[in-house]
């Protein structure tokens, strides 16, 4: 159950910010792509916190683990790549079609999935590493067809955006234990006020009050929205997985570029379509088991008591989902798992 809401959040993720890239391409008409970039991410950071003030509930009674100074080397790597990412993306959607970035974003499931394999040794099976090359396989078709995709200028900047995330979305998973609203807050000021900064060097402040208000909002919905949900789906399914669900972003960026754009309907998309689905149900359907070892480890976030991992006496009984520093002991076990915040053992 715990995997099927990850899996949720995963997709719920994905499919805000598949809006990012068409409507992102329209705000360009009017603003600067560095000055874009700086936007978005303060439409997140202003849109979070925002939520959690109004939320009363969450400020007097958080069930989340707060972040500490052992996170700030992860944080402030992971602010500086989200500075990077989205002016590359928004300088190559500058520079190409809306239906070529949004497609191009697959490219960010195999950055994350190689990066999480060699630098933070998370396992990959034959059945995820299959899901993924379906996955790329539908992207190249949809590219080849409807964006006649050549490596041009504009196509790199979004590439290079997708290996600045794939280093990111590995750097999130560290802090995924910890409290999803304000590793978002952080993201959002942080990233945004170094674009802003930039911005301000390099680029060009100008724009109307009305595209500045939507380029924030829009921020809020697909970067900050989307990030919660990123961040809380790591927790249950690791890096390279996330990842592979954010699949679906693409298609939605095409469906609006169809929609809004008035790109037309191929019927290569269809073919793509059913290797997306095959793709899809392969990594849902993963079946990882095996005897692991959790080592001793001491950490602190949320948790429930009744979910075989936190059979801890070293606090009082709680019930229900809440946050304290707490001791696993060594333990050796077999079952069915993920790359979770309990399961990245070596294999």
């Amino acid at each position: 159950m715990k995997n099927n809401a990850a899996v949720v959040y995963a997709i719920l993720a994905a499919l805000l910010f598949g809006i990012n890239a068409p409507f992102s391409k329209i705000l360009l008409e009017e603003i600067n792509p560095l000055f874009l970039a700086a936007l978005l991410y303060l439409g997140a950071g202003l849109g979070m916190t925002g939520l959690t003030v109004l939320n009363k509930t969450r400020r007097t009674a958080s069930k989340e683990a707060k972040l500490t100074k052992k996170e700030m080397p992860a944080i402030t790597l992971m602010i500086l790549l989200d500075i990077a990412a989205p002016i590359f993306l928004l300088m190559g959607i500058n520079l190409t079609n809306s239906s070529t970035a949004a497609l191009l974003g697959n490219f960010e499931i195999a950055a994350t999935a190689v990066i999480a394999m060699i630098f933070f040794k998370e396992a990959i099976g034959k059945r995820m590493w299959i899901a993924i090359a379906f996955i790329s396989l539908a992207s190249i078709l949809l590219t080849i067809d409807t964006a006649a995709l050549n490596l041009s200028i504009g196509a790199i900047f979004v590439m290079l955006s997708c290996v600045c995330w794939g280093f990111e979305n590995n750097c999130t998973r560290n802090l995924s234990i910890k409290d999803p609203v304000q590793v978002v807050i952080l993201k959002g000021f942080g990233s945004g006020l170094g674009a802003l900064l930039i911005a301000f060097v390099w680029g060009d402040l100008s724009g109307s009050l009305l595209y500045i208000i939507l380029a924030m909002t829009l921020g809020f919905v697909a970067y900050g929205l989307s990030i919660f949900f990123y961040v809380k789906a790591q927790r249950g399914l690791g890096a390279a997985r996330t990842s592979a669900y954010y699949a679906a972003a693409p298609f939605m960026g095409v469906l609006i570029s169809w929609l809004v754009l008035k790109e037309s309907i191929t019927g290569s998309f269809l073919i793509a379509l059913a290797i997306m689905i095959v793709g899809t149900w392969l990594a849902l359907s993963e079946d990882h088991e095996h005897a692991h070892t959790h080592q001793k480890e001491t950490h602190d976030h949320s948790h429930s008591h009744d979910d075989g991992h936190h059979l801890h006496d070293d606090h009082p009984p709680v019930t229900g989902a809440h946050c304290h520093e707490h001791t696993h002991q060594n333990k050796v076990h077999s079952h069915c798992h993920l790359p979770d915040i309990h399961h990245r053992h070596m294999h």
